[in-house]
């Protein structure tokens, strides 16, 4: 586990199933099927997708008597702990914890009754079953929308602080919280006030945050500022997409702000330029799908010239450079082989699960004696070919200049 680099909030900590959510666990990863909950076996083929994309907790609606039924032979089956989305209806809410579930999420803006909210306490702390209040600002309840004169970040602590309390008032206390909208500065400052009543675990997302790019942007936006800030226990993307784009963007934020130990590869590329030899996003794309289901737990670097390239990018465990119609790979900045172009992503592959299995120290002890003189060779040809200034950057400054002189 990295070392953490942003101190976070101290809450205390629930189970949901096998898996702790809060205190000094590690921020988890949640996402939600879009199956039928009565489709057994595409649900569970869903959350073992889901599962393989990184996902540690998945959810499923509970909205009929079939998705009830379902969920009986999917939880033992599945992976990962099961989440039973409830809206409404407090007879699924039961129906769920019959089948076994290992938590609950409940909308205080749709299920409002106070003694149905107070059975269904009772029941999950009998069975020791953990809730999530789940507020989401597009269901907020009618009376505090008007007391609020609108769906502000203080009606959505309320709402949660009157569920809160219910709950309290019969002894239980295995709960997390959500006070989800589509608006990030809403949602951000609803999370930061929330966090400052209350100790129970949080559920950051964006709710409703639509279709990738934008949506995942949106995602990443509310919930990486709010990681930053130490506020978050585990995580969900809302995207109007395949499940499975959540579980990837949710794994992939929380490794890039070394708050989970990276589990796969991390490819980083150069966004190209004139300089560059290949056509970088091709090369980039056929790594990632090369290395993406291999389990890598490496930083892999695609780099679109030599001049550059090595340096650039010497923070990364692995990498590779194209020049003169070759790839010069490189482990941590230091040149180990010299490839023809169009062996470059099956020559990074190959050397990826060297490393894994190996090494550094011992793949650099194997690195080919005369490629570092190869590669400098190709670098120092390139610069005469194109200059150290292939975008002729310094040409436009000059221009710049001598337009701002002559001006009267």
């Amino acid at each position: 586990m990295p070392e953490p680099r942003f101190p976070r909030r101290k809450t205390r900590q629930l189970m949901v199933g096998s898996v702790p959510v809060g205190g000094d666990a590690p921020i988890t990863v949640q996402s939600m099927t879009i199956t039928k909950t009565a489709d057994v076996d595409g649900t569970l083929a869903q959350i073992y997708a889901l599962k393989a994309a990184g996902a540690d907790i998945v959810r499923c609606t509970c909205n009929e008597r079939e998705a009830a039924e379902g969920l009986a032979h999917i939880v033992p089956r599945s992976p990962v702990p099961i989440v039973a989305d409830i809206h409404f209806h407090v007879e699924m809410a039961l129906a769920a914890i019959e089948a076994g579930v290992d938590c609950l999420r409940l909308n205080p803006g749709n299920l409002r009754k106070t003694e149905e909210i107070r059975l269904v306490a009772r029941e999950c702390k009998d069975r020791g079953i953990p809730v999530r209040i789940g507020v989401n600002a597009g269901s907020l309840d009618p009376r505090l929308y008007k007391k609020y004169g609108g769906a502000t970040p203080e009606a959505l602590v309320e709402s949660a602080q009157i569920e809160l309390g219910l709950f309290a008032e019969e002894g239980f206390d295995d709960v997390k919280i959500s006070v989800k909208a589509s608006n990030v500065p809403l949602m951000i400052e609803a999370y930061r006030q929330l966090s400052e009543v209350t100790d129970h675990p949080l559920h950051l997302g964006v709710t409703e945050a639509g279709p990738p790019p934008a949506g995942t942007i949106k995602g990443t936006a509310g919930i990486g500022t709010l990681l930053s800030e130490g506020i978050g226990d585990t995580i969900r993307y809302s995207l109007t997409a395949d499940p499975v784009e959540e579980a990837k963007a949710g794994r992939v934020l929380l490794e890039s702000l070394g708050l989970r130990q990276r589990t796969n590869v991390d490819l980083i590329a150069c966004p190209a330029c004139g300089r560059a030899e290949i056509d970088v996003y091709k090369v980039a794309q056929e790594a990632q799908a090369a290395l993406e289901g291999k389990q890598i737990p490496l930083q892999v670097a695609v780099m679109g010239c030599v001049v550059n390239g090595p340096g650039e990018a010497r923070s990364a465990d692995l990498g590779i450079a194209a020049g003169r119609h070759r790839g010069h790979l490189f482990i941590q900045g230091q040149i180990v082989r010299v490839v023809p172009e169009d062996e470059m992503v099956s020559a990074l592959v190959e050397e990826a699960e060297k490393l894994v299995k190996e090494g550094v120290a011992a793949r650099l002890a194997a690195a080919d004696s005369g490629a570092a003189a190869e590669a400098e060779a190709d670098r120092v040809a390139l610069l005469d070919a194109r200059g150290a200034d292939a975008n002729h950057s310094e040409q436009r400054v000059e221009l710049i200049d001598r337009r701002l002189r002559d001006q009267p």
